[in-house]
């Protein structure tokens, strides 16, 4: 098979055998690889020869010993492939545990699973980690709460706005200009602020004055004087990226006068227990026609073959707007 894999920082298209799955394991045939941010920061520590990415999307091709949930030709999106195992999703094929591949049913296009992954069950779990929950995500589960959604033309940013307003959340989110703005519309938030032009905090006041319930934060040390003043009283500010800065500084007392709840997240030690439910509530949320991709739902795509991985990763390195997808068929 052809494979993209690491070859000190770089990137290298080389030959490999084929791998087999093992025990709860599954091979799945790669239509569509999806590219996150994590995949070109990993690459300094991951192992020479492994195959980078961690998301995509496509049909299995064998299954391993025990494994009864999945037979071949079943449509699956996949998540965290690249941290399970040295298969990412750079490749004709890859090698994920059976748990971490998850129907993908017609008619959704494969560009829909290989978007999913990361983005989504990072935003599944920033809206589900407050005080007074929910644990889970439906529709109904956040009505009335407003959630701030910080970068919303971001990948996770986008499914962010799809998942609250599919749950029933009035949906704010803060961008930095009328084209990213046009995005966070087309993506389905209520409200969209241009944090370079006026009062942010005024603006979001004045959409709720009481505050905001849950802010999923991607730049916590540039946006933490915004969030404080936006806060509602017992508000969960969810970071899930260091964007604008490593080192995040905020005033103690009005957080505390408030209950704030500072939550930080990461997919790799969250557990196996949340990332389940999260792609559970996912597969209900894409039945339901709620996590749409391309420019006219908010999230422009970018597609590359398999042979330009390396420039699919500085891509996403350069901050391109939308979600990068790399092609396979």
């Amino acid at each position: 098979m052809k494979a993209i894999t690491i070859s000190g920082t770089g990137l290298e298209l080389v030959d490999k055998d084929v791998p087999e799955p093992g025990d709860g394991e599954i091979r799945v045939r790669v239509l569509r690889s999806g590219v996150n941010p994590t995949d070109w920061k990993r690459r300094p520590t991951s192992e020479a020869g492994a195959v980078p990415n961690m998301d995509g999307a496509g049909l299995v091709d064998a299954v391993g010993p025990g494994v009864l949930s999945h037979h071949a030709g079943d449509r699956v999106w996949v998540m965290l492939a690249a941290h399970t195992g040295p298969h990412g999703t750079a490749a004709e094929f890859t090698i994920v545990p059976a748990a971490h591949a998850f129907p993908l049913p017609e008619p959704f296009p494969y560009d829909v699973g290989a978007a999913l992954g990361v983005p989504a069950v990072t935003a599944h779990r920033a809206l589900t980690v407050a005080e007074a929950g929910p644990e889970r995500l439906g529709p109904g589960a956040l009505d009335g709460r407003t959630v701030l959604v910080a970068g919303g033309a971001g990948a996770v940013g986008h499914a962010a706005i799809q998942l609250a307003r599919w749950a029933g959340a009035t949906v704010v989110t803060t961008v930095s200009s009328p084209e990213k703005a046009a995005l966070a519309t087309a993506a389905g938030a209520h409200h969209v602020v241009n944090y370079k032009h006026g009062d942010a905090a005024a603006e979001i006041r004045a959409i709720a004055p009481d505050g905001v319930d849950i802010i999923v934060e991607v730049a916590a040390a540039r946006n933490g004087a915004l969030n404080q003043a936006v806060a509602a009283n017992h508000a969960t500010i969810a970071i899930y990226a260091d964007n604008g800065g490593a080192t995040a500084a905020f005033d103690i007392r009005p957080h505390m006068m408030i209950n704030a709840r500072v939550q930080f997240l990461i997919l790799y030690t969250v557990g196996e227990e949340a990332l389940q439910a999260a792609a559970e509530d996912i597969g209900a949320a894409l039945r339901d026609g709620a996590l749409p991709v391309g420019a006219e739902h908010g999230l422009p795509l970018h597609h590359f073959p398999l042979a330009e991985t390396a420039a699919a990763h500085d891509a996403v390195e350069q901050s391109i707007v939308g979600k990068v997808l790399i092609t396979l068929d």
